[in-house]
């Protein structure tokens, strides 16, 4: 009888390479925007790219997806995800859409979260991005004892605030044995369209000190730009632009920088595995 508390293994998911959870210590930081344009940006960059949308209490992908047909079900009894700007996605928004409130408890949360990670024909994918919701939670411990995880990103505007916060989320990935791949500064500054002065509306730079802080990589600040939101209102992400739009432009130095280190945290974990 010792063994039922045993925590159960992660499973890998055959045919997905890198699993990247994209995570914040609070909500309205844009982590998912940050989420949606980096697929976005990795699937431009020429990857095939997943998306689930684990905020299972404001599934925001849909909207920002353009996307809200209800998936199908093959005869294998697989979800079929949804396919939007070449990239597979699943949301319990497409399940329930509407805004009807999503009420449910851990051990329903747990069993979405493996839903759409193990009965989603996910296929070949080179990334399969999370958007997770805020905070530091039961989504996270479910997706750890899942699957294995490449690492995490943790989202932060520069504010002190949320920076308190961010420092959380960066624990709680440390306490669950995910690595922390890097830290972007979303909001960074906007920049006046008439006079062309920056303004630091949320602080500047507070990330980058806390990833020094944590020893971990920073990989960038995102601009505060009228046309990111409009993009993700609008079910039109900038980052459909390309890397030579100047509104994308810092999205695809973020996802550049990803790539490399979740390119590099698969190949240790890659050697870890051949070694035991």
């Amino acid at each position: 009888m010792a063994h039922s508390h045993a925590m159960p293994q992660p499973v890998a998911l055959p045919g997905v390479q890198k699993i990247i959870a994209i995570g914040s210590g609070k909500g309205g930081v844009g982590k998912t925007t940050l989420a949606v344009n980096l697929a976005i940006a990795l699937s431009k960059l020429g990857h095939r790219v997943g998306l689930i949308d684990a905020d299972v209490y404001g599934p925001n992908v849909p909207l920002m997806m353009g996307s809200a047909q209800q998936p199908k079900v093959a005869a294998n009894n697989m979800i079929v995800p949804n396919v939007t700007h070449g990239i597979k996605t699943i949301s319990i928004g497409y399940i329930s859409p509407g805004d009807k409130p999503m009420v449910m408890r851990g051990p329903m949360l747990h069993q979405i979260i493996r839903q759409f990670l193990q009965q989603v024909d996910w296929g070949e994918l080179e990334y399969l991005v999370i958007d997770l919701p805020p905070g530091t939670g039961d989504v996270v411990i479910s997706l750890v004892q899942t699957v294995p995880l490449t690492g995490a990103v943790v989202v932060s505007t520069p504010s002190d605030v949320s920076l308190e916060d961010a420092r959380k989320a960066l624990e709680m990935f440390g306490q669950v044995n995910v690595e922390v791949l890097g830290i972007v500064e979303n909001m960074s500054h906007f920049t006046c369209p008439h006079c062309h002065h920056e303004i630091d509306i949320f602080s500047r730079g507070g990330a980058e000190r806390t990833a020094k802080q944590f020893n971990v990589p920073f990989l960038g600040s995102i601009e505060l730009v009228p046309a990111i939101r409009e993009g993700g209102d609008r079910g039109l992400p900038v980052a459909l632009a390309g890397p030579k739009s100047p509104q994308a432009a810092e999205f695809f130095a973020v996802a550049e920088k990803l790539k490399e280190r979740a390119d590099a945290a698969a190949a240790a974990a890659k050697d870890v595995i051949e070694i035991q």
